[in-house]
């Protein structure tokens, strides 16, 4: 009696697509853990520097820019900056959809990035509008917002952010418009240096303007609708 033959399996072919595919997978699955861990890396300790930073000392000098503690800067000058840049701080996940939503129904093309999404910029990418720094920053902003609570986004945001030529952080920002510190700021020239947003290059936050009259009126108005709750 004969023994039952033992079927062979067949030979996988090789599929050239199947196997980029999964070099594909692997690479992204590496780079996601990569942005992870910087993302957990820096809501513990600052960034000692930025790409934005090394690109503009190339042109201007940089100012003297030390960290300041978020306990350290006013809570005026924290409510300035976030009706300057972003109202809806406090209530969103990183993309505010309302601002998305009104810019695509105005026709505009810009203006709806919140501090979540700017931190990220200034903080692991590059400054131009490039769909690769775009998507990039599409997929960190969640990342942030899930591993830093709000203080620590506007903390970062507050000492990376540029008020000037060579001028980073609101420390530096202080001493270079004003010649004083970020705790001694008071309500007109945090309305000032928050105007200086998003064009620090061309605009002067020595004399008043209509957009930091506005800041000013938006800051009082975040305090009157509870929307600074996230960074008292």
């Amino acid at each position: 009696m004969m023994d039952d033959a033992v079927p062979v399996p067949p030979r996988r072919r090789f599929s050239l697509m199947g196997w980029v595919w999964s070099w594909i997978v692997w690479i992204t699955i590496r780079l996601l853990l990569l942005a992870f861990l910087l993302v957990l890396l820096f809501s513990v300790f600052n960034p000692p520097t930025t790409l934005t930073i090394i690109q503009a000392s190339r042109e201007y000098p940089i100012f003297d820019r030390r960290w300041t503690a978020l306990e350290d800067i006013p809570p005026v000058v924290r409510r300035s900056i976030v009706a300057a840049e972003d109202a809806n701080f406090c209530s969103h996940w990183g993309f505010d959809m309302q601002e998305i939503r009104r810019v695509i129904a105005s026709g505009g093309n810009g203006g709806a990035s919140t501090l979540s999404q700017q931190v990220v910029k200034n903080v692991y990418l590059w400054q131009d509008r490039s769909w690769t720094r775009k998507a990039i920053e599409a997929v960190m902003t969640p990342m942030i917002e899930m591993v830093w609570s709000k203080r620590r986004i506007l903390e970062v945001y507050l000492n990376v952010a540029e008020f000037g030529p060579g001028v980073f952080g609101i420390r530096a920002a202080s001493a270079y418009h004003f010649g004083t510190t970020p705790d001694r700021l008071d309500a007109v020239q945090a309305a000032r240096l928050a105007a200086l947003l998003p064009s620090p290059k061309t605009r002067d936050a020595r004399s008043p303007s209509p957009r930091s009259r506005s800041i000013a009126d938006g800051a009082a108005t975040i305090v009157r609708d509870g929307r600074d709750v996230c960074i008292r």
